[in-house]
């Protein structure tokens, strides 16, 4: 195992890590800087419970190596999306009574804020093809797209 400092540009704040190089910028997240939001489901990039946005793009932070992310690029967290959770889609969530269990809702949101971010006013048919790649177990679907509607 070869140990590596890498810098990274998180939920804009600057954080230096020594992990393992090779480890996944997921567990860096969780064990190494304590950002718990984002979550750990399947480990093979299917669920989506672990989006995060990279340089604006949702990706799936279970299958991203750390020694990939260590170039300046801007990485998002559920938590950098807003300081008070009160981001407007954090808000819609609630209002939609969309989070059941809880666990995929931080990747459905990352995903959701992806989508809005480039096209504020998507259509169903959009939504759904946008968010067909996060996997909701409690199968909150239909209150997920009217929160993001």
């Amino acid at each position: 195992m070869i140990m590596a400092t890498y810098s990274l540009n998180i939920n804009g704040t600057s954080h230096e890590v020594d992990v393992t190089q090779g480890t996944s910028l997921l567990w860096v997240l969780r064990e190494h800087l304590g950002l718990t939001g984002t979550k750990y489901s399947c480990g093979i990039a299917q669920c989506g419970s672990c989006t995060i946005h990279l340089d604006g793009n949702p990706v799936r932070a279970c299958i991203l190596q750390v020694d990939n992310v260590a170039n300046g690029q801007e990485i998002k967290t559920i938590e950098g999306l807003s300081e008070k959770g009160d981001h407007p889609l954090q808000k819609a969530w609630i209002t939609a009574q969309a989070p059941q269990c809880g666990y995929c809702q931080s990747g459905q949101i990352m995903q959701a804020a992806s989508l809005l971010e480039s096209n504020p006013n998507p259509s169903r048919d959009e939504i759904k093809s946008y968010m067909n790649g996060v996997l909701c177990r409690c199968g909150t679907y239909l209150r997920i797209l009217e929160a993001i509607e």
